[in-house]
């Protein structure tokens, strides 16, 4: 039993250290690729993160339901991998050319393929491997840290790779993409030997979802703390980059830091269950929404390289709390085998709704006012939000289902 836990955590660590490698590649310096390969305003730049945005919100229902009905099932996850190792040529021959002779068509064009690969998949592996992990006993923060370890490792390199020529990374991507395919067929199987129809996830209890008031309490949450801090990082490399005598040497900076940053977040993933099983899911989500607001609060108030390196590595702070909290929540609040839905539609989709309404106002925002006035405004109404959710969230701590009797243990 032992080997095999061993066995489930490895293969899950190392299926998604190789996503994130894959994904950290193409997107850790997006914003920079947009704005200094391809030359686009902050406002056209907006345009592509709220296409992306709304591509993944249609795909990622999808998913969800469709993951929860192959359960521990890796049939979607394949068809990821082989996505996923064809990023490099469409990124250089057709993305790229796409954007710059036909812009429209060309956001469109990347944002389905970003969405079917990354944004709207990320969800789903993150899902299936917390399924996963509450039958063998792997606690899913734990798992998850090697995400993290792969973007750091990514991001690593990508800055100086980015200033030789971006289209390495997207080379390499491909690669880290295969490897990604080699991974899930380590992965285990389900331990359960057999599936009753009870268990099947029908779509009348998908449904049934948005009648219940405890979902919609979550995603006052979602939308109004976790959305607008996603909204405020898109276009935060190329803040930062500013702040450097060169844009080459920010986008060097800033690989480097976005990879300590990462490395950080990778340890804090290792403690993030202790935290958020010894306060309560609630808590961990309410503490992780205080950090955004003072990252987002603070980074409008300095203005030097060195102050806006500290407040970028708060995030490695909030999102290994946020990501553990946010699935124990799932888990004790509602019906855990609905919990990819949940996650996809509560957490990853509601994100996408309000990203694709708000990045390109924003990003016009950030081209009148600037980005230190337009952080203070986005900061301020995170902080409001968060204490509305205050008193709309849950505050259960235990589950009473059996797929997650080992992991509320912690």
């Amino acid at each position: 039993m032992k080997w095999q836990s061993n066995s489930a955590y490895w293969s899950s660590a190392l299926t998604f250290f190789a996503f994130f490698l894959t994904w950290s590649f193409c997107y850790s310096l997006f914003p920079l690729w947009l704005n200094q390969t391809l030359g686009l305003t902050g406002k056209e730049t907006g345009v592509v993160f709220a296409t992306n945005a709304m591509a993944a919100l249609f795909i990622m229902p999808v998913y969800g339901v469709l993951q929860d009905r192959l359960g521990t099932g890796k049939q979607l996850l394949f068809v990821l991998g082989i996505l996923m190792a064809g990023v490099g040529p469409f990124f250089i021959f057709i993305y790229q050319p796409l954007l710059e002779s036909f812009f429209l068509f060309g956001a469109i064009a990347g944002a389905v393929y970003s969405a079917l690969t990354f944004g709207a998949a990320v969800g789903t592996l993150e899902a299936f491997i917390e399924r996963l992990g509450r039958q063998h006993g792997v606690e899913f923060g734990k798992a998850r840290l090697w995400g993290s370890l792969g973007w750091a490792s990514a991001t690593f390199i990508a800055g100086s790779l980015f200033n030789i020529d971006p289209r390495l990374n997207f080379a390499l991507a491909t690669i880290t993409g295969l490897a990604f395919i080699l991974c899930l067929f380590w992965l285990p199987k389900s331990t359960r030997q057999t599936s009753s129809i009870k268990s099947k996830v029908g779509l009348s209890e998908v449904w049934s979802l948005f009648q219940q008031g405890k979902f919609w309490r979550l995603s006052v949450y979602v939308m109004g703390v976790s959305c607008l801090y996603q909204i405020y990082d898109q276009q935060f490399p190329i803040y930062f980059s500013s702040l450097f005598s060169s844009p080459e040497e920010g986008n060097r900076f800033y690989g480097y830091l976005n990879s300590l940053q990462v490395f950080v977040e990778a340890g804090m993933m290792f403690v993030a269950p202790y935290i958020v099983n010894r306060i309560g899911p609630k808590q961990g989500l309410l503490l992780s929404g205080a950090i955004m607001a003072i990252r987002m609060l603070a980074s409008g108030l300095v203005a030097d390289p060195v102050s806006i390196s500290l407040v970028k590595l708060l995030h490695a702070l909030e999102l290994p709390i946020l990501l553990v909290a946010i699935f124990k929540y799932i888990v004790v609040n509602f019906d855990a085998r609905l919990s990819a839905t949940i996650y996809l539609i509560g957490f990853h989709v509601f994100t996408q709704v309000v990203t694709a309404l708000l990045s390109s106002p924003v990003g016009e925002l950030y081209d009148e006012l600037g980005f230190a006035d337009s952080y203070l405004l986005l900061g301020s109404i995170v902080a409001v939000n968060l204490i509305f959710s205050f008193f709309l969230l849950e505050n259960r701590e235990h589950a009473n289902n059996p797929d997650s009797a080992k992991m509320t243990r912690g």
